[in-house]
């Protein structure tokens, strides 16, 4: 059984991520915990709502109620629970809280995704749950098909060892879609691996030998910059999805939390796996 944490704050885009959700473990049990963390304004909003019996559609308990009985309509012939959770308070703390409480295995978010100059690839909520948050996150673009993913990055400098437990989700993700795995390096021109790069490959690719031998490959795109890279990569090889390892926080920071996008990219359309140790 697989317990996953949805958080919502009713948007079309955290509704989209709920869905897509359902579709890619739709062979899978699961329990889903959807979410809604409200402020002190939400408080008051909710307390005079129940008072006075005005504004219902306001009433975040009720659009939380209204969600998962829609969302349970859609999972009909799938084997998935859906538990509504209410809370007030700090985003954060409350999403540790229920990490705990929940046993979770998987945050699943929505992103608007950046669509143009000077607008955040992701917004503070999501990185905040990668960066302070020791749970694996699937960040999912409003823009994303609903479907699974059949194409599936790996982006790396191989500067970390890639131990079991960063390795199978990447795993289960592959099975599910039945997906091919192309992992990924981006080499600036003139650069070459070091001892412990070249170890760090050596043994992700013998594992992935092992595990997929007809599912996988390897490739080196050089490039001046990381992000153009990869870009290159996500439009050449039709990525569906990308996996990346929140220990390697450097080269995450390079590709998502960028404050400036020049332009539309794979960040509005492709959801991002977010592995952590």
């Amino acid at each position: 059984m697989k317990n996953i944490l949805v958080p919502t704050d009713f948007s079309e885009n955290s509704v989209r991520a709920l869905k897509y959700a359902q579709m890619l473990f739709d062979s899978e049990e699961c329990n889903f915990y959807i979410l809604y963390v409200g402020t002190l304004l939400d408080t008051k909003n909710d307390a005079e709502t129940m008072q006075y019996g005005n504004g219902d559609s306001d009433n975040t308990k009720r659009k939380l109620t209204d969600l998962v009985k829609d969302t349970r309509a859609h999972s009909a012939e799938a084997n998935h629970f859906f538990f509504p959770l209410h809370e007030y308070g700090f985003f954060i703390p409350t999403i540790k809280k229920h990490l705990d409480e929940q046993n979770i295995d998987l945050i699943v978010m929505g992103t608007k995704g950046a669509s143009g100059i000077k607008e955040k690839v992701i917004g503070t909520n999501t990185g905040d749950v990668i960066t302070k948050v020791q749970c694996n996150t699937l960040v999912v673009p409003e823009q994303v098909e609903l479907s699974k993913p059949r194409e599936i990055a790996f982006p790396t400098d191989l500067n970390i060892f890639y131990s079991l437990k960063m390795l199978r989700p990447m795993i289960e993700m592959v099975q599910l879609g039945k997906s091919k795995f192309r992992i990924m390096h981006a080499l600036q021109e003139g650069d070459h691996l070091n001892e412990e790069q070249k170890n760090n490959k050596e043994y992700l690719l013998d594992f992935m030998k092992e595990t997929f031998p007809e599912s996988h490959s390897f490739h080196t795109i050089t490039n001046k910059k990381v992000k153009s890279a990869i870009q290159c990569f996500v439009e050449s090889r039709e990525i569906d999805m990308m996996f990346m390892v929140a220990k390697n926080l450097n080269f995450i920071q390079q590709i998502l939390f960028d404050s400036i996008v020049e332009q539309i990219s794979f960040h509005t359309k492709i959801p991002f796996y977010v592995v952590h140790e």
